[in-house]
């Protein structure tokens, strides 16, 4: 691969992506910028490029974490720089692998200098060389989540805290924060989405002729880097000094009252949680200005700030897309556009009797948005007249209305093809238990079931198992301790030989693959059922997303099953494919367990570590052959003999209950539970997390009055 980097004034289109990333090399305040975009949009190449736009710094000779001579860091490790020498370098891009450790990234215990001389050395990460530079993370969504935790605590507080191994370290790390994403491969929780500050949407233009000029640009890179980045040489010399006199100017940009006004107004409107929307939102505006040679913030720096700052701060569960209203932004941006009168005193009531109040139609007696006496925007059915009955649906079997005329009989040997509902939308989702998986796993670090994984607690220290992982520095000098006086150790340096090596194992939780198998036969397909399956459904959905688990879905109907979404990270996926569910036709039960038999199967290969759940919803019936059921239990033998987690939902409803659901549950050797069950568990959960939250409010309040 070349060493010179392809132009950023060569690239075309993403004019958003463009705009977001110089805002924050204007300024790294505004908090970085997470990229979400289909592959091959050049995410990548953008922010390579970006990097070498950035001006040269000077830093102190000899320092390891890139202290500015003009203002060193009086905690740097390296320190206490006195009256230092110093030189400039480029600003430099700091890439983060997805499978990177944590003690990669804040940095660790210096080894070989801590076994040869017994000394106590920090070695620098990657968030001390990023210092001062631009931190990419390219896949963030991939990164585990305590990872991702430590990377946006270290960007917010533009400081890195290091406790471990024996050593303590504070050290200054400022740097441009960009992440990459593919909302395919799973999104990321709210709670890190927030710690972005900007984000933008791309994808690949759809316009023939910009596409065909991607490509020939690309190939002309490709063909000479040298003599393409050569043409573009003038433009990101002018682009390079804009971003130098942007900077320059930045603080001399005054936030008026009015911008925010606006900006917190916009915020409240869009109801965001917290106020680092409203931050970020500020430092957006001002940058904005700045980079377009202004000194004061205006209304469509406010207004761009917004589409950049607010859109993925929008979401209030995780299938919500990104997304904010332009119309609403518009009205809300305008009714705060003027700069408020104070109101004058008011010593008594008005004219009208009212205290003054104004007469312009708004009061709760009338208006254009009056309704009525109640002051409601619309007028209420009246408490004594009846409500119009809705229209039955001629294609709801469950309707009320007027019978149909009877039909001809059906002959027995021509069964009358079953007829599909429309899609029916999933009830309100509710907190669920936990279901994990038996044992103790090894796969990718997650939030269901028991795993050595590369986080949580260590446990025990044992013999490496192959190259060593991380070295459990205590119980290697234990073991290498009776050995020194055989070893001949002379001075301080403690002898260490190959077998004492000792190696962490640690304990917490990993995510697993849960394969939802979903009846959409004609059994389930009463409207008022499917929906408290689809509920039931969505709910360990987003269960399965706050487990940081991969999902996948099966369907079986009429015939046969169907993969309905293939293993993935993405449960906003699966959440839609459930919301388009038809429903009708036969039970082949035994075909959908197959099938789910076959996807585990090939996942084994992909990812043996990642261990399954089966999560079976039906009411166990099976209808399609004369052996239909007898084909099921043989198939639900075939998980029992793996060993496989099952859980099956039961969905059988009505005073008569056959309770083939809960047979089938001990055929594959899980747990069966009923909907009501699920239900009431999920709002027991809650209940108990809301009294204790009363209990812990009360002890508050009585420890306050104490005090006071």
């Amino acid at each position: 691969m070349s060493d010179v980097r392809y132009p950023f004034t060569a690239i075309v289109g993403m004019a958003d992506l463009r705009l977001g990333l110089l805002l924050n090399a204007v300024s790294p305040a505004v908090g970085g910028v997470l990229v979400r975009g289909e592959k091959g949009t050049a995410k990548s190449t953008m922010v390579r490029a970006l990097a070498g736009l950035l001006p040269s710094i000077a830093t102190v000779d000899d320092c390891r974490f890139a202290c500015d001579p003009a203002a060193p860091d009086p905690q740097c490790p390296d320190g206490p720089h006195d009256s230092p020498s110093s030189s400039e370098r480029p600003s430099q891009l700091v890439e983060l692998p997805v499978g990177v450790a944590e003690d990669r990234i804040v940095g660790s215990l210096d080894l070989e200098r801590a076994l040869a001389e017994g000394v106590k050395a920090y070695e620098p990460g990657l968030l001390a060389r990023a210092h001062r530079g631009v931190l990419y993370i390219d896949e963030v969504n991939l990164l585990q989540d305590h990872v991702v935790d430590l990377l946006l605590d270290a960007a917010a507080m533009g400081r890195s805290y290091v406790e471990r191994e024996g050593v303590s370290v504070r050290h200054a790390a400022r740097f441009l924060l960009v992440g990459t994403m593919n909302p395919e491969e799973g999104e990321l929780r709210p709670q890190l989405l927030d710690r972005f500050g900007l984000t933008v949407e791309i994808a690949a233009t759809r316009d023939p002729a910009e596409r065909a000029e991607v490509v020939r640009r690309r190939l002309g890179y490709d063909a000479d880097p040298a003599g393409f980045a050569a043409r573009f040489a003038e433009e990101e010399r002018a682009l390079a000094e804009r971003i130098t006199a942007a900077r320059e100017l930045l603080p001399k940009v005054e936030l008026t009252d009015v911008a925010l006004r606006q900006i917190t107004a916009v915020c409240a409107a869009f109801e965001v949680d917290g106020l680092r929307a409203d931050i970020v939102m500020a430092r957006t505006a001002v940058a904005l200005a700045a980079w377009d040679g202004r000194t004061e913030v205006l209304e469509e720096d406010v207004r761009k700030a917004a589409q950049l700052a607010l859109p993925h701060r929008r979401r209030r569960n995780p299938f919500d897309a990104p997304g904010l209203d332009e119309e609403q932004l518009d009205r809300t941006l305008e009714e705060h556009a003027q700069q408020e009168e104070p109101e004058p005193e008011d010593d008594g009531p008005g004219p009208d009797g009212d205290g003054g109040g104004s007469d312009d139609g708004d009061g709760p007696e009338g208006g254009p948005d009056g309704g009525g006496p109640d002051g409601g925007g619309a007028p209420e059915p009246s408490d004594g007249g009846p409500e119009a009955p809705e229209a039955p649906s001629p294609e709801d079997p469950a309707s009320d209305g007027p019978e149909a005329p009877a039909q001809p009989p059906v002959p027995a040997q021509h069964p009358a093809p079953a007829r599909e509902s429309a899609p029916v939308a999933a009830g309100d989702p509710y907190r669920t238990r936990l279901f994990t998986v038996k044992g103790t796993g090894r796969g990718a670090q997650g939030r269901r079931s028991p795993a050595e994984t590369t986080g949580g607690h260590t446990i025990r220290a044992r013999r490496p198992q192959g190259a060593l992982a991380r070295l459990h520095l205590t119980a290697t000098l234990q073991a290498a301790a009776p050995h020194q006086a055989a070893r001949g150790r002379s001075g301080r340096a403690l002898v260490v030989h190959k077998d004492d090596f000792r190696e962490q194992v640690r304990q917490g939780r990993e995510s697993n693959l849960v394969l939802f198998v979903v009846d959409a036969s004609g059994s389930m397909a009463a409207r008022q059922r499917m929906t408290a399956v689809k509920g039931a459904v969505l709910s360990l959905l987003m269960d399965a997303y706050q487990r940081r688990d991969k999902i996948g879905m099966i369907t079986f109907r009429g015939s046969g099953a169907e993969l309905a979404l293939p293993p993935t990270s993405s449960v906003e996926v699966g959440a839609a494919r459930l919301e388009s569910l038809p429903t009708g036709g036969r039970t082949p039960l035994a075909a959908g367990l197959l099938r789910a038999h076959e996807v585990l199967r090939v996942e084994r290969l992909r990812d043996p570590s990642r261990r399954p759940l089966l999560v079976v919803v039906t009411d166990g019936r099976a209808t399609g052959g004369r052996d239909a059921l007898a084909q099921s239990r043989r198939a639900a033998a075939l998980f029992a003999a793996q060993g496989t987690a099952s859980v099956v939902l039961d969905c059988e409803s009505g005073p008569v209950r056959l309770g083939l659901a809960r047979t089938l549950a001990g055929l594959l050797g899980g747990t069966a539970v009923s909907l009501d069950e699920l239900r009431a568990e999920g709002v027991a959960s809650l209940v108990r997390e809301n009294r204790a939250a009363d209990r812990s409010a009360n002890r508050s309040t009585t420890s306050m009055r104490k005090a006071a």
